[in-house]
């Protein structure tokens, strides 16, 4: 859009002559691009972020001068953008000029003050307690120096300047009269990736950064502070001069690093590991850069925060905690503006809900500000961020003209300049703080947990890769010397962190950083993945194996990446010639069943009993020519496979022909030793889960149901959720075909084929052996736009209590809220499950990259897909996997381990095939446990070497269940407990044995005295 205007300088305003007055055009503008042109020359540029200026059209204005105004502005991809205001705006032309523009400024900041202290001009009130320094007769001789001004005059400019310079002089001898106490802080927002490539935010920083600069030579009082260690690297690595001048600033106190994380990180959908190693990272290297380490976790744009930071943040040597986020809130208004918030396990930090970010400085607004603060918080001096953000920018010159100028005012708020950490010292030890005992939960941008699905996927991936690549390459150290490439992993994880920023995985970023951030996940993929083989390779092939049970008898070792004994099924691909069994190193033979991957065989088999962080051998051997191969089996045939896993069909007694696709009316029913399913053949919906061993239903039908809704008419697409969602259903999936794909003694997998409109969908019902849990398997090719698909799952239990997991802990919340800000958490960010429970019973719905769930007293929804059209119009289009699990037990989540089960369905059992030309047999146990705990309630979260010392291991976990424990442990790597560590790896003394709930604990380990295991 053009807009244009011709500006015809008038004689007078208002009467008041105007002849050698400053004249400056205020705009502001909301547009992806903006250009101002004065007389033909463009004069002014800006865009979203960088949204208002006032240019100078003359320094001295005549009378009957005209200026020819033509503004330029592009629309927002998401709306169609607006010129929000303009004026023109008329100042002294003289330094030191009576200038009335300003001191009508003033009278507008005394009007607020008589306002908000609940004042008459004519009759004085009792005025607000922060503005109780000044005395009633105070208010008094102001109010009367104000009645007395003669505005009748004012087309006399001599003798109303004279009017107003009187007003001055009085304002003047009331010095008390800077009621409110104004800290400053300089500050650019500046979003790694957005509406932007990465490649531009490096050019955007480094015009914020030499912006600053050169701002700091002319106004030597500004201090500005930013954020994220990643952007720092970066400019040491490409702009090193640059760099060397804020090192500069930051030994003058004059530039502050409040970056106590590597990137400003999304933390709703992400592990308690993926936060320690931004807390690591970030800390290490502003330490190492700049002398200490960040005492501020700076978090004003991150769209919720987990219940557990507090003592995150602490344990890596952070006081403070700072966001402005929760003003976005759709529901309540957060109730505080400085406070304690309170962890999970009981740890307080010193929180601050700050001013917004990107603000001018506009003398009105600040003041009614600060009065809110105050009425807010009892004090009156609160902190103020300067600058253009979002896209960098920081503060302007104007704005510190401003501040010089507003300074000098006697009404005005009292302006100082002042680093984040000086402000938050003076908060830290105020006597009755309010206290915060909850998560911190954004009431917006709950679409963030499910957009962009492939993010949620791919960090899920990562941070699984890593931890186990981390894993073994320890123990495969610790066990045979293998070189652990740390500043590889290292390299891995930062770019894991970087993608984790609050507008990358949240999905709420332009295509083109989706088309960097798969690079950039695949690159940590691979790394992590080829370190991990690497290591378990490694540790393969110092296997002591036991005798093979036949002489071409070939090895299979089954790791436990977990810190517990598990069974689970598992695959091994076979050699491309003969027929084979898997036995134990006994000799016993295992039940197995054949199946076909991507065009090969491979055999599926319980592995038993394989012990914590640890590995047991089997063998895969010929089958004997009179051994029939097992393909599948019929339950009538075999009566004890059948007690195992029996498989049956409903369809009149028939047996399903595996080849057909047709459609069937009839049900389909299979079960294991502990559920029964039964699938509907008119819907492929389920119509039943029975929990046989203890006899009861689990689900309602339809048990297990896939819908979709209407989600559109969202400002904020990417991030929100049609509030009234629910209210706009569409038609469900049209079911096109089912078909046992799988049906042996070990594993039974029912595929049902559905489609709505071309979207197609793939769902697998899987039930092996040895698994209360009912495992589903989807494959999606999306291509709907604003359409949220849901999976429901009606529960025969009427519950009391939701619970669902977070980065170290676990929420827990009545399943029929009662506060409004309750109810506001109508989705909720989870990790690997949520859970409903009545006590003595519940259902826990586990899943391998979903994040979004909703709960009502008998259902639990997981949110799947959407489709958003902003900033990315196919932010989800495409093919999409992903899994989930029922899983009925006993009592709520802890009777069931749930904690357990949701880290099994995401770290399965490796398996790796050996070739006996590279192991060693001497007659060897066939398992073994290198790391174990004696505490169930212990999660493992990391095992790496330590940043500090290399010949020193790090173990990282957390207690699990909210209860005390006694932690012991135990190994075969003849490594001890040294100390207790902090999150940046440091001692913090003696480790006592003893965990406290949801405590986060790190412990130092080193190789014993003596002892024969290389280092």
């Amino acid at each position: 859009m053009w807009l244009a205007q011709e500006v015809n300088i008038p004689a007078n305003l208002g009467g008041y002559r105007l002849e050698g007055l400053c004249l400056k055009l205020s705009l502001v503008w909301w547009a992806q691009l903006a250009e101002v042109y004065v007389n033909g020359s463009l004069v002014q540029s800006g865009d979203l972020f960088d949204c208002r200026t006032a240019i100078v059209l003359s320094k001295s204005v005549l009378p009957s001068s005209k200026f020819r105004i033509f503004l330029r502005l592009v629309s927002p991809g998401h709306d169609r953008g607006a010129l929000v205001a303009s004026s023109c705006v008329y100042e002294a032309g003289k330094v030191g000029e009576i200038d009335p523009g300003f001191i009508g400024d003033e009278l507008a900041v005394y009007s607020s003050y008589l306002l908000r202290g609940n004042i008459d001009e004519l009759e004085l009130r009792s005025p607000p307690q922060v503005f109780s320094v000044v005395s009633p007769q105070r208010w008094q001789e102001l109010g009367e120096a104000v009645s007395r001004i003669n505005w009748n005059i004012v087309g006399d400019r001599h003798l109303f300047l004279r009017e107003l310079f009187r007003l001055r002089q009085c304002w003047e001898t009331c010095a008390d009269l800077k009621l409110v106490k104004f800290r400053l802080l300089g500050h650019a927002h500046l979003d790694l990736a957005w509406l932007w490539s990465v490649a531009e935010t490096w050019s955007v920083a480094i015009k914020t950064f030499e912006s600053v600069l050169a701002l700091q030579d002319d106004f030597p009082e500004l201090i500005f502070a930013h954020s994220t260690p990643a952007l720092y690297a970066w400019l040491e690595e490409n702009r090193p001069d640059l760099f060397k001048l804020i090192q500069n600033r930051i030994s003058e106190k004059r530039w502050e690093v409040v970056a106590g994380l590597w990137v400003e990180p999304e933390l709703n959908t992400v592990s308690g590991e993926s936060i320690v190693r931004q807390i690591l990272y970030g800390q290490f290297y502003v330490a190492q850069k700049f002398g200490e380490v960040s005492r501020i976790a700076w978090l004003p744009d991150s769209f919720g925060f987990s219940w557990q930071l507090p003592q995150l943040l602490t344990l890596g040597k952070i006081d403070f905690f700072v966001t402005q986020k929760l003003r976005w809130n759709d529901t309540t208004v957060f109730p505080y503006g400085c406070f304690r918030w309170r962890g999970l396990n009981g740890t307080e930090i010193v929180s601050l809900m700050s001013a917004p970010i990107g603000e001018n400085v506009e003398p009105l607004k600040l003041v009614n500000y600060g009065i809110e603060w105050e009425s807010q918080t009892g004090l009156n001096e609160c902190l103020w961020l300067p600058g253009v953000g979002d896209h960098g920018g920081g503060p302007t010159r104007e704005m510190l003209e401003v501040i010089r100028r507003w300074r000098s005012s006697p009404l005005f708020p009292d302006l100082r300049f002042m680093s984040a950490v000086d402000y938050l010292d003076g908060l830290r030890d105020l006597p009755n703080l309010p206290v915060w005992n909850d998560e911190l939960y954004l009431e917006f941008h709950r679409g963030c947990y499910t957009t962009h699905a492939d993010q949620k996927r791919w960090n899920r991936l990562c941070e699984g890769l890593l931890y186990r690549a981390e894993l073994w390459s320890a123990v495969a150290s610790m066990v045979m010397g293998f070189e652990v490439p740390q500043a590889t992993l290292e390299e891995a994880w930062k770019g894991v962190l970087f993608n984790q920023f609050h507008d990358i995985l949240p999905g709420s970023a332009i295509a083109e950083v989706y088309e960097d951030a798969n690079r950039s996940w695949q690159a940590a993929a691979t790394t992590a993945g080829d370190v991990e083989d690497r290591a378990l390779d490694a540790i393969a092939s110092s296997i002591s194996l036991p005798y093979p049970p036949q002489p071409q008898a070939i090895p299979i070792v089954v790791f436990n990446p977990l810190n517990w004994k598990r069974s689970e099924i598992v695959q091994v691909p076979l050699p491309p010639q003969g027929s084979w069994d898997v036995c134990e190193s006994t000799g016993n033979a295992l039940n197995s069943q054949l199946v076909r991957v991507s065009g090969r065989s491979e055999l599926l088999f319980l592995a038993t009993d394989v012990p914590s962080v640890g590995y047991r051998c089997f063998w895969l051997v010929p089958k004997s020519p009179e051994t029939p191969i097992n393909q599948g089996f019929e339950p009538e045939n075999d009566l004890i496979c059948a007690h195992l896993f029996r498989l049956y069909y409903t369809i009149s007694g028939s047996r399903l022909d595996v080849n057909t696709n047709r459609k069937n009316s009839e049900n389909w029913e299979f079960e294991n030793q502990y559920l029964r399913v039964k699938v509907s053949g008119e819907t492929g919906d389920l119509i039943e889960v029975f929990d046989k061993v203890n006899s009861r239903e689990v689900l309602k039908y339809p048990g297990h149901q896939w819908r979709l809704f209407q989600d559109q008419g969202q400002y904020w697409d990417a991030w929100n959720i049609d509030p009234n969602y629910h209210k706009y259903p569409l038609d469900s999936p049209q079911l096109e075909s089912i078909e046992f794909v799988e049906k042996g003694m070990l594993r039974g997998r029912l595929r049902v084929l559905k489609t709505f409109n071309k979207s197609r969908f793939c769902q697998d019902y899987i039930l092996s052996i040895g698994s209360p849990i009912l495992r589903v398997e989807c494959r999606v090719e999306w291509v709907e736009s604003n359409v949220l698909m849901k999976a429901y799952f009606p529960l025969s239990i009427n519950a009391d209590l939701l619970s669902y997991e977070i980065p170290c802990g676990v929420m827990e919340r009545p399943t029929e809220p009662q506060t409004t800000f309750d109810k506001s958490k109508w989705e909720v960010p989870a990790l690997n499950w949520g859970s409903l429970s009545d006590g003595n019973y519940g259902v826990s719905v586990l899943n391998d990259c979903k994040y979004g769930y909703d709960f009502k007293p008998n259902q639990i929804g997981l949110s799947l897909l959407r489709g958003s059209l902003w900033p990315d119009p196919k932010a989800d289009i495409g093919v999409h996997q992903f899994s989930y699990g029922i899983y009925p037990h006993l009592g709520n989540w802890r009777g069931g381990e749930t904690v357990r089960r949701g880290y099994e369905f995401n770290q399965p059992l490796q398996v790796r095939v050996l070739e006996l030309s590279n192991v060693g047999i001497t007659g060897g146990e066939s398992c073994r446990s290198f790391l174990g705990f004696s505490a169930r309630n212990f999660a493992l979260m990391a095992v790496k070497r330590s940043h500090l010392d290399h010949q020193t291991w790090i173990i990282r976990g957390y207690e699990s269940q909210g209860s005390e424990g006694v932690l012991e442990l135990q190994n075969s790597l003849g490594v001890e407990v040294n100390y207790a560590v902090n999150l940046l790896e440091e001692s913090v003394g003696v480790f006592d044995g003893n965990m406290q709930p949801w405590q986060v604990l790190g412990l130092a380990i080193s190789k014993k005295a003596g002892s024969d295991q290389v280092s």
